[in-house]
Parts: structure tokens; C-alpha cells; sequence
């Protein structure tokens, strides 16, 4: 790796593909600091759903955006802690009920522009490293990160991962997964790679070996 310069990874993909539990593995595997951008995205979700209103309300997800100053992100690969308002939500943005509202603010302009530049700063300040996931990562919020990855697989396989994550209905997972994807797809293209991005297709790989694909790229890279 290079001495003294701080070491961007972007990754990139379409729901159920891994991203985050991926990052975290590569940010720990490397030392890096780790970012997990749709915390942020649930974090406003779970505070819109707290206060009664509905994130497919586009007036009402702006409304909800001075939250920003109160939220909190640690970018610490051994543990994530994520707090808005005064409320820490770690564990309650994982919940059903946030990942079924998500994607109203997740398609919001202004919402993205604005969580975007908390992710600029973030990425900014870390040292030595940091692994940076999330929707359009790779080119709009570091499109210069020293690494850019689309990871992937076919739909069949991220429904199933999904689905051991999360339980319940597998058809109702896949179906929320599908819906998820197209909702997004509306404000940024998350299903092809940009100039400079590598895929990384986890269909036949295990775990193990999708982060330690990453791994390898990171360390050519900076060799």
C-alpha cells in the first residue's frame, strides 16, 4: 500500500448484493474506516416514521433534512453505531418496517445532495483508509475513490441472501427487494458500471472469497 495517503474503495450494487457486510469485512480486513451511506438514509426514515409522517411524501422527507445536523456515524469497522435526534437507532433502522420506507428518501433529490455532502466530509477526514458503500457511491459521492467496484449477482441469489438475513416470506422478500431496485433505479443507475468500475459478480463466490476479490484489488492498486 501507499504510505501516508488516504485510500478510498467505493462499492456499489443493487439490493441484496452484499454491499454493506462486504465493506465491513474489506474495511476490517484492510484497517480501514468504514461507511455505511444507507444508515443515513435509514436513520431519516425511522425519524419520519417516529413522527407520524409518510416518506413517500417528497415535502415531508425535505421537511425531515435539518435531522442531518443531529445525526451521528461511526466509521468504525469493528462496530457501527448510527444515532439521529438524540435517538440511537443502530439497531432499529435494520427493521422491516424502515427498509419497507426507505426507498422515499432514498429517491428524494434534495435528501441525496444533502446526505451527500455529509458522506464527502466523512470520506474526507478518514485516515488511513476507508471503505465507502452505498447507492451511487462510485460516481456521484467518490467518483475518485482509488478503488470503485459494482458487486453483484443474479436476483435469485441476492432474494435468497436477503431472505437469511431477514426471514419471513421469501416471496414477500423478494418482492420488496425487486420493488426496492426499481424505486431507486429512477434516480441513480446502480445496475451498470461507470467508466473505471470494476464488477464484482458474488453469484458463485462465497463470502470469504467476494471480499477477498476487493482485497486483492485494493492492494494491486496500491501496491
Amino acid at each position: 500500500m501507499s504510505g501516508g495517503q488516504r485510500v478510498v474503495i467505493a462499492i456499489d450494487g443493487p439490493a441484496g448484493s452484499g454491499k454493506s457486510s462486504v465493506a465491513r469485512a474489506v474495511a476490517r480486513e484492510l484497517g480501514y474506516q468504514f461507511l455505511d451511506t444507507g444508515a443515513a438514509y435509514r436513520a431519516l426514515a425511522w425519524l419520519i416514521l417516529e413522527r407520524g409522517g409518510d416518506t413517500d411524501d417528497e415535502a415531508t422527507v425535505i421537511g425531515s433534512l435539518d435531522a442531518l445536523d443531529s445525526l451521528e456515524l461511526t466509521v468504525d469497522a469493528a462496530g457501527q453505531r448510527v444515532a439521529i435526534a438524540g435517538h440511537d437507532v443502530t439497531e432499529a433502522i435494520r427493521s422491516e418496517r424502515v427498509s419497507a420506507a426507505v426507498s422515499g428518501v432514498a429517491r428524494t433529490i434534495p435528501a441525496r445532495e444533502a446526505v451527500n455532502v455529509r458522506f464527502r466530509a466523512i470520506i474526507a477526514q478518514a485516515t488511513p483508509g476507508i471503505v465507502a458503500e452505498g447507492r451511487d457511491i462510485t460516481t456521484v459521492v467518490a467518483p475518485d475513490a482509488d478503488v470503485r467496484v459494482l458487486l453483484t449477482a443474479d436476483e435469485a441469489v441476492r432474494i435468497r441472501r436477503r431472505f437469511g438475513d431477514v426471514g419471513g416470506d421469501e416471496r414477500q422478500v423478494g418482492a420488496r427487494l425487486a420493488a426496492r431496485d426499481a424505486s431507486d433505479s429512477r434516480v441513480v443507475d446502480f445496475l451498470n458500471a461507470a467508466d473505471g468500475v470494476t464488477v464484482v459478480d458474488s453469484t458463485d463466490l462465497t463470502f470469504d472469497e467476494t471480499v477477498d476479490a476487493i482485497v486483492r484489488l485494493a492492494t494491486q492498486e496500491h501496491a
